[in-house]
């Protein structure tokens, strides 16, 4: 039976986990507001710098108490400013289930060398048993939303409220998208190149008033780099969080920051960037339902992602292949979905199983994910064919 080509294609292709898609109706005329050429320390840049907090606040609906800063290095480097400021003043909890996850493990037990360190992982796929985690005595440190594996925590029920640690919480790709419990939180980072498709490398660090406590009254035993450096003289930099950055900003990230905020505004601020979010997800769960040759990689329904959603192929012809041979079939349909130009960067992620990643947060358009499944199953058909050819 021939496998013919989809009549229909999205309007928009881009569906990368990271930068991810712009928001609808963008382009470089949204920027034109940017002061190109001047100082972010002018009274103009640190009025578009606070107005980006400001907005912030706002939109993820961050109570009064926290503060919001600018940061260099997009969320890694805001996490590891976090890691490095605030970690040794008890033991800590490391909880993976990710790439990312794991990666703040290794900076823990690795570069700063705790010594109190216990790490609650799970493999790709499954969420870790949170009832092992110490929430009440010990710091506690977790992805939200695990970009690569498409699991995120379906609420923050399991951290006390009577907690004596902090819990750091890396969000980038749940912002914006999924609900915060902000009063279980006492750290939270994220990057603008996510859930608004804001440019890359600048980061946000949100601080508890826990957070800020802890900053003025720990100093850690090793020495911290200039550009982590948040408190002076055992007191909490204030500027950092009104917009006086450490190092120098892009205003250009800066206004196109500033355009998906009032965007995200417009189509009805966090209540409206969660729908939407989750109006695409439920496009690919009913594909998913509707093909038994396809399967969410998250074991769970309740703690399945609504931005990185990630697939696994079960269909037995491939299952049987090799580990090295079922990556080979997943990038040949990445592959024949950008030859055709209907998808860009659907690839799973280096370190995870053999699969599609397809984002579905809120500058995504359901319309086009509605057009996109079809080709998915277009080219899955033809790689498979190619398969039963070789047998």
């Amino acid at each position: 039976m021939a496998n013919t080509a989809p009549a229909a294609r999205p309007r928009v292709n881009t569906f990368s986990s990271g930068p991810c898609a712009k928001r609808p109706g963008w382009s470089l005329k949204a920027l034109g507001d940017a002061p190109l050429g001047r100082s972010h320390r002018a009274k103009i840049g640190k009025a578009k710098l606070k107005l980006a907090i400001d907005l912030t606040r706002e939109v993820l609906q961050v109570p009064a108490g926290y503060r919001i800063g600018i940061v260099p290095a997009s969320d890694t480097g805001a996490v590891e400013m976090a890691l490095w400021s605030l970690l040794g003043a008890r033991g800590v909890d490391m909880v993976a289930w990710e790439s990312f996850g794991e990666g703040w493990v290794t900076d823990v037990v690795k570069q700063l060398k705790l010594a109190d360190v216990r790490t609650i992982t799970a493999g790709y796929g499954e969420l870790p048993n949170l009832k092992k985690v110490d929430t009440r005595t010990r710091d506690v440190v977790f992805t939200w939303n695990g970009t690569t594996s498409g699991v995120r925590v379906p609420d923050a029920s399991w951290i006390a409220d009577d907690r004596e640690g902090l819990t750091i919480c890396d969000a980038t790709s749940a912002a914006f998208a999924q609900r915060l419990d902000w009063p279980k939180l006492d750290v939270v980072t994220f990057s603008w190149q996510k859930v608004l498709g804001g440019e890359a490398a600048h980061g946000m660090l949100i601080l508890s008033p826990r957070a800020v406590e802890r900053l003025e009254t720990y100093k850690p035993a090793w020495p911290l780099p200039k550009i982590f450096r948040m408190t002076k003289g055992g007191k909490l930099i204030e500027g950092i969080f009104e917009g006086e950055t450490i190092n120098t900003p892009s205003m250009l990230c800066v206004e196109d920051y500033i355009d998906a905020l009032k965007w995200a505004q417009k189509v009805g601020g966090l209540d409206g960037l969660v729908k939407r979010a989750d109006a695409n997800a439920r496009v690919i769960a009913k594909f998913v339902r509707d093909n038994d040759w396809i399967d969410f990689l998250a074991v769970k329904p309740k703690t399945r992602s609504n931005t990185s959603v990630c697939l696994k192929f079960t269909d037995p012809a491939v299952t049987a292949l090799p580990a090295d041979a079922q990556a080979a079939f997943a990038k040949s349909i990445v592959s024949a979905l950008e030859k055709e130009g209907v998808a860009f960067d659907l690839g799973h992620y280096r370190d995870a199983p053999p699969g599609l990643r397809i984002w579905c947060g809120a500058t995504v358009q359901a319309r086009d994910l509605k057009a996109l499944m079809p080709w998915i199953e277009w080219a899955f058909q033809a790689e498979k064919a190619k398969l039963r050819q070789a047998a």
